[in-house]
């Protein structure tokens, strides 16, 4: 099967049970929600990015340095800075998160084709990877501000009408940007169908783990075997376990460490967020850093 029509029948798998939520009480035991949660988010989640590792070593190879642990050294110390930063400067570390997130969750989810002919790409695909964060805000205003208030940031000055203009423009994009507009418009309408009927917690998971995660995924897969995807879902398995397992392991270390000064439910949300944020600033470069390199090349 081509990679296209996975993610279109993907697409559609995705907005058929985001509907079906809608209509359905999952009775759901919150008690329990922020460790599941996690636990997807810290495996099915970073998962995505367990092959950074791969895309180092070939970048350190461009730049003709032959010793590996450059890479990691440099992956991990931007982490942690992150990570310090984010205490020095919560509300302006998570804002600049987010901003630097709704671009990354724009162009990653934007995997139909683009249309060549527009302006302002990087702009429209900011816009439709603030989807993101602007519904959750909407839908469930009082639980998406406590989460930020966890991690010592502010929201409750933002009006109310101004995050519906970010989801009306954000939806709107997917008409300027992508070739394929009903399924990246499907995606878009997903999103917000999730945080309509989820909580902002649950609603981020399932897209995170099951949208943009499992597309990024899609498409390592392909890189590794374009022409038998269960070899190369076989092979991205074997490839990702060692850093996903390493991760996951942090993620907990650092959860139980945060539960000696947090209540559980709170230290489970700073390392959900705080630890993603550690992720995407370095994951970001070093696609960035590929994506620049293979254009000279």
């Amino acid at each position: 099967m081509k990679i296209i029509n996975l993610n279109k029948y993907h697409s559609i798998l995705i907005f058929f049970f985001s509907v079906i939520f809608c209509f359905i009480n999952l009775n759901l035991n919150y008690d329990l929600v922020p460790l599941i949660c996690f636990f997807l988010i810290a495996t099915l989640g970073v998962s995505h990015g367990a092959l950074d590792n791969l895309k180092g070593f070939k970048l350190l190879k461009k730049f003709n340095i032959k010793n590996n642990l450059y890479f990691y050294l440099s992956y991990i110390i931007l982490a942690l800075f992150i990570v310090a930063l984010w205490s020095l400067l919560p509300a302006i570390t998570l804002i600049f998160f987010l901003f630097v997130a709704s671009f990354h969750f724009g162009k990653e989810d934007n995997i139909f084709g683009y249309n060549k002919k527009i302006k302002f790409l990087n702009f429209l695909l900011f816009l439709k990877g603030s989807l993101v964060i602007s519904a959750p805000m909407y839908f469930n205003f009082d639980e998406t501000a406590e989460i930020f208030q966890i991690l010592d940031a502010n929201i409750n000055d933002i009006n109310e009408q101004m995050i519906l203009i970010m989801i009306i423009l954000s939806l709107l994009s997917n008409f300027f940007i992508s070739k394929n507009i009903l399924f990246s418009f499907l995606d878009s309408l997903s999103i917000v169908l999730l945080n309509y009927t989820f909580d902002p917690l649950i609603a981020f998971t399932v897209y995170f783990c099951f949208l943009h995660s499992i597309r990024h995924a899609f498409s390592l897969i392909n890189e590794i075997n374009k022409s038998n995807f269960n070899k190369g879902l076989a092979n991205f398995i074997k490839l990702a376990l060692p850093l996903t397992v390493i991760t996951g392991i942090f993620f907990m270390f650092s959860v139980y460490f945060l539960n000696h000064f947090y209540l559980l439910n709170s230290a489970i949300l700073k390392v959900i967020f705080i630890g993603l944020a550690s992720l995407t600033f370095p994951h970001i470069l070093l696609e960035y850093l590929l994506e620049k390199n293979e254009k000279k090349s």
